[in-house]
């Protein structure tokens, strides 16, 4: 069962390169990630760190990603759920999602994404056919994960203002650009986006979005900061990232560093970040038995 003693992970990703190829690990900067990451390196990173159950997240916007992913679930006893894709500008958005629940493994599936970070408009997510699709993932009683960056925030708060039965969350604090230090215009957009009773936060990516080789958890403070003054412990989630995280820090770093960011907060707040937020927000309640989701408290 999930339970207090341990932590959930709520985002974390794997990938095979001889069964498909990551197109978007390209460059120098990259190869640390240009090899397979397989879910029993995960195991092995996850269980040595604490984690007891995980989120898997999609990577690649296509159709063979996500049936991969949710048969992956389905044998492993460390995920618990999946967070998959589907194409949002198809009319026949229902009927994919309908068709991914009868994969094998289809029970995992609690969330969809796509890589809005890397559409060139910046109201994508406000295109009638995209709001569309958007509505369909509510009415199947999934979530939607934001991967955006700052200039896509305030897109996203209307098109979370706009569709208010689904439950949008935000992957990686909306990646705020904490190497430059500037918290100003993203602290200000974020905290529009949380005044939506249907958003919640993943206090994730965070180290990524700071110097590699220089970070400190005074780094993040800010930041960290801003997210959980905006949305509030119960509407805010740790993930790891992993492996992506592993450009800048180890596995355990990531989750040492959230554990001192979140320090000071009270015990039941801080269960709610590792453990509370992420089963209420994507309907887990136990590994292998994935439950409805509820909305998420304000």
């Amino acid at each position: 069962m999930i339970t207090a003693e341990g932590i959930i992970d709520a985002h974390h990703h794997v990938w095979d390169l001889s069964v498909r190829d990551q197109d978007w690990i390209t460059g120098q900067e990259l190869a640390l990630l240009r090899r397979d990451f397989l879910l029993a390196d995960l195991d092995s990173a996850a269980r040595a760190a604490g984690v007891t159950a995980s989120v898997l997240v999609q990577t690649i916007d296509g159709p063979q990603e996500t049936p991969e992913l949710l048969a992956l679930a389905q044998g492993s006893d460390l995920v618990a759920g999946v967070v998959g894709w589907t194409d949002l500008t198809s009319p026949d958005v229902a009927r994919a999602l309908a068709a991914l629940r009868e994969k094998p493994g289809g029970a995992y599936l609690v969330g969809i994404r796509h890589q809005v970070q890397g559409e060139s408009d910046p109201l994508w997510l406000m295109r009638p056919d995209v709001l569309r699709g958007l509505a369909a993932v509510a009415e199947a009683g999934l979530v939607y994960d934001l991967v955006i960056r700052p200039h896509q925030l305030a897109a996203a708060y209307e098109t979370a203002r706009l569709l208010p039965d689904l439950t949008f969350v935000l992957d990686h604090a909306g990646k705020p650009p904490i190497a430059s230090g500037a918290l100003r215009p993203w602290a200000d957009t974020v905290r529009l986006l949380a005044a939506l009773p249907n958003t919640v936060c993943k206090l994730s990516g965070m180290v990524t979005e700071a110097d590699w080789d220089r970070w400190s958890v005074e780094d993040l403070r800010p930041y960290a900061g801003t997210v959980l003054d905006a949305f509030g412990p119960r509407r805010l989630m740790f993930g790891s990232d992993w492996p992506v995280c592993r450009l800048a820090a180890t596995y355990t770093d990531v989750i040492d560093a959230a554990k001192e960011l979140t320090a000071e907060l009270h015990l039941t707040e801080r269960r709610e970040v590792f453990t509370g937020t992420a089963p209420r927000t994507y309907g887990l309640t136990a590994i292998g038995s994935p439950a409805v989701q509820e909305a998420p408290c304000a």
